[in-house]
């Protein structure tokens, strides 16, 4: 064999050796990193809470902000602008970063926002006052009163407790606020049933109403029992009488 056909064999089995080496570390990245697909999530504006906003808010612009949720996640009671829920009532307290959906607000066309506060068994009755009726300012919602009427006849007067533990729902027309300091206020709404109604505003047409701030902790000590003795109904022919027994 001549010199120059061991030259070609060398270069031959070089290119043959570097094209083997080519394709085998080709079939082995197929191997080793395998295609991935990347999934493309589609998401959507989602209104929020900014802040805590109580039950019975009329919701403000500042009160919300716009986050992005994934589509397949949106349903029907959510919100996707602000406008739809600035002057709509907080029916039950949305948190700071939640999503502000139908169930938290209260049914539109239902009034205010202290109608919405109001008990289905419960009244609200608005009576003014001045500083000493209103507890000399210090009344705010969700305090406790008792109410008392006081008659003046002549020279004389009567007082006496018409209602116990009534709820201040609103003073003037607050009827949320985190202050606590002390308020002067013209007119105090309270919280009554039918029949409680009825006797504030009777009070109030007879004599003066005064309000007296109770302790949130108070207990109303329990009515006293009164023990009455047996009695034995005698009948001697059409009359009849009792005779208490004693023991």
């Amino acid at each position: 064999m001549s010199k120059n056909q061991v030259v070609l064999l060398l270069i031959l089995s070089v290119l043959f050796g570097l094209g083997a080496v080519f394709f085998a570390k080709k079939w082995m990245d197929t191997q080793v990193q395998p295609q991935v697909e990347v999934e493309r999530v589609e998401r959507e504006p989602v209104v929020v809470a900014a802040i805590e906003i109580p039950e019975g808010t009329i919701i403000e612009e500042q009160e919300l902000s716009i986050k992005l949720l994934e589509k397949s996640w949106r349903n029907e009671s959510q919100f996707s602008e602000k406008e739809q829920l600035i002057g709509r009532v907080v029916g039950t307290t949305i948190f700071p970063d939640e999503m502000v959906t139908a169930p938290h607000l209260a049914p539109e066309g239902e009034g205010s926002t202290l109608a919405h506060l109001l008990p289905e068994d419960k009244r609200a009755v608005t009576i003014r006052v001045n500083d000493v009726i209103g507890v000399a300012g210090f009344l705010l919602p969700g305090n406790k009163v008792d109410v008392l009427s006081t008659v003046k006849r002549g020279a004389y007067a009567n007082t006496r407790t018409v209602l116990k533990d009534i709820k201040v729902l609103a003073v003037d027309q607050t009827a949320r606020t985190k202050e606590n300091k002390p308020i002067i206020v013209r007119a105090v709404t309270l919280e009554v049933s039918p029949k409680d109604a009825e006797k504030l505003l009777s009070a109030n047409s007879r004599g003066n109403i005064q309000l007296a701030l109770r302790n949130p902790e108070a207990v109303e000590p329990p009515a006293p029992k009164y023990y009455a003795a047996p009695s034995v109904t005698i009948i001697k022919g059409t009359d009849a009488s009792n005779v208490r027994v004693r023991e």
